[in-house]
């Protein structure tokens, strides 16, 4: 009965996943020199984020350490691959997706990893793409009757993503992404994000991980993900992001709102229990059920969690191990 309670035990502690509290974790930064300086956060850090000269050192420089070490590997297998099949070429670009909520910072997440990773000798050329820009022109969504459902798998041009992504991956010397506008709330029908075979390329957004449709044959389809080689998703309790984007939708009134070319000029108005009331509304119909229904069934797929506190700080990591 002993062995049999004990073989029991370690089959349900047996995880694919090591849970890292943030002391533990920033020891593995392995004594790198801080890239950054406060200057450069100030430069990184989103609206509402505490990004700070701490969280770089405790947790993106154990972080980026761990992404150069995947892209070394990356490196030595795909040289193992040419040599194997007997050709010559240049080491394709290495992927990384970042996915996460509407408000819990999964865009300063990416920055930073960009400015970090661009520091390391062997990634000098980094580029940062997110997913906003394959999303459908208002036009489209208007006639789709998606305008309210903005943000939703089904809002996107996916086939353009996955084109985009494996067209990057392949090594082509140059690739096209439509850009989008955060003011205008919309494509910029004359306006390109031009990607010249980076040494790493980080694709951001919202749905990223998502697993592949089923085609109209029944047999499975690409996802985006399958072009990842390393994947972080950004996690809250859904209480606190919901109150993140109650917090930037009030600090946007004097910023971007205020705008006269700005989509949302009508809120800029608004006291504070108006706006209050509003983003809250917008939560709950919009945001809300796409994380639920959408995003954050995905967090099981990324290699590696953060996990933020009230503060915003990233006080817990889940590393997949296999």
């Amino acid at each position: 009965m002993t062995a049999q309670r004990t073989e029991s035990a370690n089959s349900v502690s047996a995880s694919p996943f090591v849970e890292l509290d943030r002391q533990t974790w920033s020891r593995l930064a392995n004594k790198i020199e801080q890239p950054l300086d406060e200057e450069d956060v100030q430069r990184l850090r989103g609206l509402g984020d505490q990004l700070d000269m701490r969280e770089i050192r405790d947790v993106y420089l154990p972080l980026s350490r761990l992404l150069n070490l995947y892209v070394g590997a990356a490196g030595h297998l795909h040289s193992a691959t040419t040599t194997f099949l007997g050709e010559r070429g240049s080491r394709t670009p290495f992927v990384i997706g970042v996915a996460g909520s509407v408000a819990v910072g999964k865009s300063t997440t990416a920055r930073v990893l960009r400015e970090m990773l661009r520091r390391w000798p062997d990634t000098p050329n980094v580029e940062l793409v997110t997913t906003d820009g394959f999303l459908y022109p208002n036009a489209e969504l208007e006639r789709r009757g998606l305008m309210g459902r903005k943000g939703f798998p089904e809002s996107y041009d996916r086939r353009a993503l996955l084109r985009f992504v494996s067209t990057v991956k392949s090594g082509a010397e140059e690739v096209r992404a439509p850009m989008y506008s955060h003011l205008s709330y919309d494509i910029l029908p004359d306006k390109e994000v031009v990607v010249r075979r980076p040494d790493v390329l980080i694709v951001e957004g919202l749905n990223v991980l998502a697993a592949a449709r089923p085609r109209a044959d029944g047999r499975s389809g690409l996802a985006v993900s399958d072009f990842f080689d390393f994947s972080i998703y950004v996690d809250a309790k859904t209480s606190y992001i919901e109150q993140w984007y109650v917090e930037r939708f009030r600090s946007l009134r004097t910023s971007s709102f205020a705008d006269p070319e700005s989509y949302f000029r009508r809120y800029a108005g608004l006291s504070d229990s108006e706006a209050t009331a509003t983003a809250s509304r917008i939560w709950k119909s919009i945001n809300e059920p796409n994380l639920l229904q959408n995003v954050l069934p995905t967090r099981g797929r990324a290699q590696l969690v953060l996990t933020k506190e009230s503060d915003h700080s990233i006080r817990r990591m889940l590393l997949r191990k296999v």
